[in-house]
């Protein structure tokens, strides 16, 4: 049946597209890792972090910053982009499970 889509659909769906089970996507964890790694967790400016991540800003801004914000990972302060201490769990949980998105 087409009209009902089951968990195994949902998970097979969402490890093809590498995003984890907190919705998360490589590039999303790219930057909460950049801004631990690379600026003890902020603040840090969007063009440094773009630069760190050899991403474009306005990607960083227009596409990834928005869910982070929203799902409480990141605060933008005056300063730069801060991680949240929920950001800084989650990616202590993931590096204790290496819990990496993976394709199938």
């Amino acid at each position: 049946d087409l009209s009902t889509v089951g968990p195994d659909a949902v998970h097979d769906a969402l490890s093809l597209y590498q995003i984890d089970s907190a919705g998360l996507a490589r590039l999303d964890i790219a930057v909460l890792r950049a801004i631990v790694r690379n600026f003890n967790g902020g603040p840090v400016g969007i063009s440094t972090l773009a630069a760190a991540l050899n991403e474009d800003a306005g990607t960083i801004e227009d596409v990834i910053e928005p869910y982070l914000l929203q799902i409480g990972l990141l605060k933008r302060t005056p300063q730069g982009r801060v991680l949240t201490t929920r950001a800084q769990s989650y990616l202590e949980t993931r590096s204790k499970t290496n819990s990496e998105p993976t394709s199938s």
